[in-house]
């Protein structure tokens, strides 16, 4: 009976059932909290990379001595300096940019390559899946951390760019995974076996056929990986494994928190990237939260 008052609240009023796109509209509005957090977390990124377009980083990273640990409203410094003398709030929208434009880069590159290899092996099977999902089951034995850590720490000349391809290296499997098991199951379906029985393309089956049947579990897969790949690139950085010194990163403003005179007497170099990286994940997992139900609606209601 649930499921059937369901299905009728996701169609709409001409009888016409409500699209992937609809339902998920309509859980966002009626998830308060989901909403909320869609539109801080659209905002956070919108004004930290416009932002960022106005902020100098060779002038901004410059060491003044004079203003080293000037309290927030001293000297022209909002949130205050840090102990190089430089602008926290100016780091702090360089650093969110950085952190979060290497999470959003992490997240499509690992989920082209997962959502390639995982519509391979779902929908070939046979040697290909075979193939794919050894090459898979290696990756899941490595230490994946430490190698990513030990790649940081000897590739010369290590930059952003160098990060986000180490970081994709190892990155795609979970997503392959994921979506070589609801390919397996999508495969049986008769609508791909009537396109094949009309000699569609195997390559028009997969992005035309069933890539969109799998569009809401893919959209909150790569939600889910985007919050991860925060974290993971702030929690390198804020242990020296990340992004270079002279990069401004929210794990670089939180590592100064190491230095317990900093953690103790001067709570503005740190304290509001603390504040930012815990709204970003919990603002990520609301929205990843109404996606996940949206697509379980969807997945009832067919």
């Amino acid at each position: 009976m649930q499921q059937l008052e369901e299905k009728v609240v996701a169609t709409s009023e001409e009888g016409v059932p409500a699209t992937g796109f609809k339902v998920v509209w309509r859980e966002f509005k009626k998830d308060k909290l989901a909403m909320t957090s869609l539109i801080a977390l659209v905002a956070i990124i919108v004004v930290t990379f416009i932002w960022a377009f106005f902020i100098d980083k060779e002038s901004l990273m410059k060491i003044s001595l004079l203003d080293e640990f000037a309290e927030p409203g001293t000297n022209g410094y909002i949130l205050g300096a840090d102990q190089g003398g430089s602008d926290v709030l100016g780091q702090l929208i360089l650093g969110t940019r950085n952190s979060m434009g290497i999470a959003i880069a992490i997240t499509i590159i690992t989920g082209v390559l997962g959502v390639i290899t995982g519509l391979a092996a779902g929908y070939f099977g046979g040697i290909v899946d075979a193939i794919i999902m050894r090459i898979i089951d290696f990756y899941i034995t490595l230490p994946t951390l430490m190698i990513i850590i030990v790649f940081v720490t000897i590739v010369p000349k290590f930059n952003a760019i160098t990060f986000i391809l180490i970081m994709s290296a190892f990155l795609w499997v979970g997503t392959a995974r994921l979506i070589r098991s609801k390919v397996l199951s999508e495969g049986k379906r008769d609508y791909v076996n009537a396109s094949k029985t009309m000699g569609t393309k195997d390559f028009a089956i997969m992005l035309k056929g069933i890539l969109p049947n799998i569009s809401s579990l893919l959209i909150v897969e790569l939600t889910l990986n985007f919050a991860g790949n925060v974290g993971i690139e702030t929690g390198l950085t804020f242990l020296g494994f990340g992004l270079p010194p002279d990069v401004p990163s929210l794990g670089t403003l939180v590592g100064a928190a190491s230095n317990p005179i900093v953690l103790q007497n001067y709570w503005w170099v740190w304290l509001p990237a603390s504040i930012l990286i815990l709204i970003l994940m919990l603002a990520i997992n609301y929205v990843g939260q109404a996606l996940r139900r949206a697509a379980d609606s969807k997945q009832r209601i067919g």
